[in-house]
């Protein structure tokens, strides 16, 4: 056998090697992955299942009153489910679009210096700490909230004034937290879109605008649907900032009510709660979990439906 090939027989053994040993670390670190998923699962259902079945899931769920350390305890969480679900989709209707639009802006309209600008304001976003916007929230929205609270309900005599914290404080600081995720996922996202689709669009006789909105948009779909998804998990699983500019009582999620969220539920009590009261705590965390789940799930249907709507459509 001459030296070629025996150099040749031997690259083609370390190659081999070399793809065996990566495919074994990818299998493992997507093993540890699928293990870390699975073990807070059951965990969650281990920690939360305990306080539903002595509390009762309609007391729980349904109730309306949360007075854990009474002389006779209720743990009703709808109102902070409720609170959760209205500051979510508070702070998706503001920071969604307003994301989705700077992520066209930075990806089809901005200069290279006017994007370098808007891109480090954005890392700068994603980079400070959730409870400095919880200071900012409290020092400079409250006060300016609580003026406006004071103009709508003056002369009130029904109305619990909440000093500018409340529901509608907490859904904007969400929002503006939710952009970091939402613009940077998003402008990767119209950024991978094919040249041929802009160029098909304005040979149709469409104009830039409705060649972003009806033509680049749709075709980045599944990537601006994970940002979305993304941004909405971080809103929803947050926890210090809204700790600071919500108020912390259990209302009805009335904008200008002073309201508490399951993640400043767990947080707020979780340091001195003992027996039932840390069990239903969990409970309110295995809520919160299922919320993500389902929100998961829901990605994942949207993004089946729209790869065989691409699959329909090339054949």
């Amino acid at each position: 056998m001459k030296k070629t090939e025996r150099s040749y027989i031997g690259y083609k053994k370390r190659k081999a090697a070399q793809e065996a040993a990566a495919q074994m670390l990818c299998t493992i670190c997507a093993a540890i992955a699928l293990l870390a998923v699975a073990s807070i699962t059951v965990y969650m259902l281990k920690s939360g299942i305990p306080a539903i079945r002595q509390i009762g899931p309609v007391k729980i769920l349904f109730g309306t009153q949360w007075k854990p350390t009474a002389s006779e305890p209720k743990f009703g969480i709808l109102y902070v489910i409720l609170t959760s679900v209205a500051g979510t989709l508070l702070a998706s209707l503001l920071g969604i679009p307003l994301g989705i639009l700077t992520a066209v802006f930075l990806a089809e309209v901005a200069g290279r210096g006017m994007g370098a600008l808007v891109r480090g304001a954005v890392e700068l976003l994603a980079g400070i700490p959730s409870v400095i916007y919880g200071l900012l929230g409290i020092y400079l929205l409250n006060p300016w909230m609580y003026r406006l609270e004071r103009r709508l309900f003056a002369g009130s005599g029904t109305h619990r004034f909440t000093g500018g914290a409340n529901l509608l404080s907490a859904g904007l600081v969400l929002a503006v937290m939710m952009l970091p995720t939402v613009i940077s996922i998003s402008e990767a996202s119209i950024r991978a879109v094919k040249p041929a689709v802009r160029e098909s669009s304005l040979a149709l006789g469409a104009s830039r605008v409705q060649t972003w909105l009806f033509a680049v948009l749709p075709a980045a779909a599944p990537g601006i649907a994970t940002a979305v998804v993304l941004g909405v998990g971080r809103a929803m699983g947050e926890a210090m900032a809204i700790t600071l500019v919500s108020g912390g009582s259990v209302n009805l999620p009335f904008p200008f009510n002073s309201v508490r969220f399951l993640t400043t539920a767990i947080v707020g009590e979780m340091g001195y709660a003992q027996g039932l009261h840390r069990q239903a705590l969990f409970t309110i965390g295995l809520v919160l979990f299922a919320f993500i789940m389902l929100l998961n799930l829901w990605l994942t249907g949207i993004l089946r439906g729209t790869d065989g709507s691409e699959r329909q459509l090339s054949a």
